[in-house]
């Protein structure tokens, strides 16, 4: 499992011109899941993810979590994050799990 993570003041997923989901202060997550995934990797992920110290304590310092801070978490799946690139301009996708696969996955580590 893979995630790549963006602290946020406010953020908006949009299909079209839809809202589907929106959080003010917190953390965008983009989530990869590979196929050899399992539902124990997202527990840890998860974890990891609400317990950065990336936030701002009364000093200035990157000292706190997203529980710390009650701050919101908003994720999407993101199969390309599985992309290997290393060979060719055409990326590679065998590492990332199929639909099947991925979603009950990524709904466990939610």
């Amino acid at each position: 499992m893979r995630a790549v993570v963006q602290r946020v003041k406010r953020a908006e997923v949009r299909v079209g011109s839809e809202v589907v989901g929106q959080i003010g202060r917190g953390l965008v997550a983009l989530v990869g899941i590979a196929s050899d995934d399992t539902p124990e990797a997202g527990k840890l992920l998860a974890q990891k993810l609400v317990n950065l110290r990336i936030f701002d304590d009364e000093q200035g310092r990157m000292n706190r979590s997203l529980l710390e801070t009650e701050g919101a978490l908003l994720c999407v799946s993101q199969f390309t994050l599985l992309g290997d690139c290393r060979k060719g301009r055409r990326p590679s996708f065998d590492r990332a799990a199929s639909p099947d696969r991925a979603r009950p996955l990524y709904e466990a580590f939610l």
